[in-house]
């Protein structure tokens, strides 16, 4: 198979990238390497993934420099290409950097993603496997969140783009019978990571010995999601393009699922559902890094929610899997990480 991957100098997207190399297939790369966080941690990744081609024949890596609002460059890829699918991991992310810089979101994730689907729609690709968030549940109360769950609340605009996401991938497959599925990612984490997350921002200033800033005054959790289990569960939906469901002499385990679209459409949560108390987290990196974290607590900031928690019974009914990667063992891995590079 040839894949397109966007996003391929982000974090989930180098990972998958390298998997899919590794498993024998071609990789389309096409990212921006915009400076939102560090972009040499970027050009680290992506040089990674030139050495890792370099190991394998010739042709199976080629990568693209650029915008997704570039209507001409991302019609071009596809057209010289010709990928059998995409995997669409490129957005501008960042729940508080949606607040101060709102436009960045509309080009990237709105103009980007009507992009990716439109030459998606052009070129007959076999199945669209994009990034959503478990951002879209916003004020739902209801724990742990499920794909039926009313996802009409949101609480910044990173999400009402990733929810306006959905929503444009169910109207192109409705319309056109293009295979799409939205993954709803629920707090990602592991070696390679953003510097923008918490658990980067925290590794960073207890080994400076720097105040850690815990919001909230502590009182959150968070469901974390080790990188490989979602790297892993990215390619089996990737691998199993969406199917309509059938309208007559269907089966119940197949018609009556309320999460099933007459159109060729899924959404899946992709997450650990064990959430961790934010108290809890801190103390495990502090076990790794030797350190004791100094604290300075602070109120819930604008965009936050109190507690994430995902409902993955929908991913394991339909694959037989679900992420499993226990918070200490993912968290060591980081942290062993963390310490070979800084």
């Amino acid at each position: 198979m040839t894949y397109l991957v966007t996003g391929t100098a982000g974090f989930i997207g180098y990972h998958v990238a390298r998997e899919l190399l590794s498993s024998g297939h071609t990789v389309v790369g096409f990212d921006s390497v915009n400076d939102y966080y560090r972009v040499d941690l970027k050009e680290t990744r992506l040089a990674a993934l030139e050495s890792h081609a370099r190991e394998l024949p010739a042709g199976r890596w080629s990568f693209y420099r650029g915008s997704l609002e570039d209507t001409g460059l991302v019609s071009s890829v596809f057209a010289s290409r010709r990928p059998d699918r995409v995997i669409h991991l490129a957005a501008q992310a960042g729940v508080r950097y949606s607040i101060t810089n709102p436009r960045a979101y509309a080009a990237s994730n709105l103009d980007g993603f009507l992009n990716i689907l439109e030459e998606c729609r052009n070129h007959g690709i076999a199945h669209l496997a994009f990034a959503s968030s478990s951002s879209v549940y916003g004020l739902n109360r209801k724990v742990p969140f499920a794909e039926t769950d009313p996802v009409d609340h949101p609480v910044s605009l990173y999400a009402a783009t990733k929810r306006a996401n959905e929503l444009m991938a169910h109207t192109y497959s409705h319309l056109y019978g293009l295979p799409v599925t939205g993954m709803r990612f629920f707090t990602v984490y592991g070696p390679l990571g953003r510097p923008d997350m918490a658990y980067f921002k925290f590794a960073d200033a207890i080994t400076a010995g720097r105040e850690i800033e815990i919001f909230n005054n502590g009182d959150l959790l968070r469901d974390f999601t080790y990188v490989d289990d979602v790297v892993k569960a990215v390619i089996l939906i990737a691998d199993r393009p969406a199917l309509p469901a059938l309208c007559s002499g269907a089966s119940l385990e197949t018609d009556l699922l309320p999460d099933r679209s007459t159109a060729p459409y899924r959404i899946y949560n992709i997450g650990n559902s064990n959430p961790v108390k934010l108290e809890d987290f801190i103390s495990i990196i502090e076990r790794e890094l030797g350190i004791t974290a100094k604290r300075k607590y602070l109120p819930m900031q604008d965009g936050d929610v109190y507690m994430t928690a995902a409902d993955t019974s929908a991913l394991d009914r339909d694959f037989g899997w679900k992420p499993s990667t226990p918070i200490s063992e993912g968290l060591h891995n980081f942290i062993t990480w963390y310490k070979e590079q800084h």
